[in-house]
């Protein structure tokens, strides 16, 4: 799954990811960046 990295300013592949439930029920993508370790998080469709 990639996503987007604030710190590296680019997309990168989410590392360690693991999807997760938000409180409004939609899904999402929760991981660290490769390069930095900085927390990435991604909102998946319905």
């Amino acid at each position: 799954m990639e996503g987007y990295c604030v710190k590296c300013k680019e997309k990168r592949e989410i590392k360690d990811s693991e999807e997760v439930t938000m409180k409004n029920g939609r899904k999402a993508m929760k991981g660290k960046c490769p390069t930095c370790g900085t927390g990435m998080f991604r909102i998946l469709g319905k």
